[in-house]
């Protein structure tokens, strides 16, 4: 596996936002999201060759039982499967964060899938693959990245064609950090009253928005 970085913190985003969390965030993304935070792992060649065994013995001495697979985009490399295979014989609370534009198949079922679909402020919007809601079930998750008010309806719009609400209850919305301020956000949320949870991103709020490793 192709590692940018492994380290222990807190969940910052979903519905485990405030837990503590052993991230393992791999290399090489095939999206470039305007608004990406985590630029530094976009390339493979940000990546560590490690196997699949020693990460899952990191993540055992790490004394954490939550796991977070992150990127980049974590599904470009073939060996996510059976890193989660590992990961959950090992007892542990496996999390998966994907863009929504690679395949979902092949994971196992009890990972749960944290599901992105790109805003219009994203450039990436197009990149989608509806036929991945057909993976995910009440357990997993779906976010939008709120940047503006289209990205707003936009959102809105793909909840109600895809029929967002019917597969999970947990459907995010996320203000875009430093683009939009949470209280607008909230306010269109109080207004329209979709199907959503608003959540920010807890990990910038207690450090600097640009540390690594948190």
């Amino acid at each position: 596996m192709l590692v940018n970085e492994t380290f222990l913190s807190i969940q910052g985003e979903s519905t485990y936002a405030g837990l503590p969390c052993f991230f393992i965030r791999l290399a090489g993304c095939n999206l470039n999201c305007a608004y990406c935070d985590t630029a530094y792992a976009r390339s493979s060649d940000d990546g560590q060759e490690l196997s699949i065994k020693t990460l899952c013995n990191t993540a055992v001495d790490s004394g954490c039982r939550l796991v977070l697979i992150t990127g980049g985009e974590p599904l470009l490399q073939s060996g996510v499967p059976e890193l989660c295979r590992c990961l959950l014989a090992e007892g542990f609370r496996v999390l998966i964060e994907t863009n929504g534009s690679v395949s979902l198949k092949g994971l196992p079922e009890q990972v749960v899938k944290i599901m992105d679909i790109k805003g219009l402020s994203s450039g990436e919007a197009n990149k989608f693959l509806p036929v991945n809601l057909e993976y995910l079930n009440e357990r997993d998750e779906i976010k939008f990245i709120i940047a503006d008010r289209n990205d707003f309806d936009y959102a809105v719009k793909m909840i109600d064609t895809h029929k967002l609400d019917k597969i999970t209850g947990n459907i995010l919305f996320s203000p875009a950090f430093g683009s939009i301020e949470p209280k607008t956000l909230a306010s269109w949320i109080i207004e329209d009253l979709p199907p959503v949870r608003m959540q920010l991103q807890l990990h910038k709020y207690i450090w600097s928005p640009e540390l690594r490793g948190v």
